[in-house]
């Protein structure tokens, strides 16, 4: 039986491939308040100004490509079963190939009804525009997360992480929460893998924690080749 593998990713992973960051300089907020671009507030006051925001996301994530990171973590596949939970709203890691990508956040590729959660349809890289509708005739929004909104996936990403035998987190400042909280349920004994150019703060309680500091491009297909015993 394959060892179970839980890969935790963030923002960084994703800016090596020229999608902005949120906090970032240059990232994505500057310019935008975040309640008035992700979160229910922001959409009842003013739909448009958030469905534009979203929809030049979605095109820019459409250039964006896999990069080195994103390709390496697809070999662990070969001896490891991998479960990928992100953080990222892009299809970066689907695209490289991985096949177990739990998205926290939402797909930009996705749109949902504002009135039925459930009601979620594939748009590919579409715009949602006023007017718009579910088959309910209620207005799309993003199928994302919003500041404010419930994660209805953590308690599936915990469980995941309950039984993993190795825990890597990728390009994450572990500043967002819920999300930020899963390596606390990570087996004590079970090793975890920090990744990122500033490595974030780890509580002391939390063992067998190796940081790596650098970019995930660089550093992510290091540490693949060493899991798979080809270093």
């Amino acid at each position: 039986m394959k060892k179970k593998l839980v890969i935790l990713t963030g923002a960084g992973i994703s800016a090596e491939s020229g999608l902005a960051t949120f906090r970032g300089m240059g990232g994505l907020w500057n310019g935008y308040k975040v309640t008035d671009v992700a979160s229910p507030q922001g959409f009842r006051k003013n739909p448009e100004l958030v469905l534009n925001f979203y929809n030049f996301r979605r095109k820019d994530a459409a250039k964006a490509q896999p990069n080195a990171a994103h390709h390496a973590l697809l070999h662990l596949e070969e001896q490891y079963d991998t479960t990928i939970i992100t953080q990222n709203v892009d299809d970066l890691h689907e695209r490289a190939g991985s096949t177990k990508v739990l998205h926290l956040h939402g797909k930009l590729r996705e749109a949902r009804s504002t009135t039925a959660s459930e009601q979620v349809f594939d748009i590919n890289d579409r715009d949602i525009n006023l007017g718009d509708l579910c088959p309910l005739g209620s207005q799309l929004r993003p199928n994302i997360v919003w500041f404010g909104e419930e994660v209805p996936l953590i308690p599936r990403a915990i469980d995941y992480c309950l039984t993993g035998d190795i825990f890597i987190v990728i390009g994450t400042s572990l500043a967002v929460y819920p999300a930020a909280s899963l390596i606390n349920y990570v087996p004590e004994s079970s090793p975890k893998y920090v990744i990122d150019p500033n490595i974030p703060s780890i509580p002391s309680y939390i063992k067998n924690v190796y940081a790596r500091s650098g970019k995930a491009s660089q550093e992510v297909p290091i540490l693949v080749a060493e899991l798979l015993g080809r270093l």
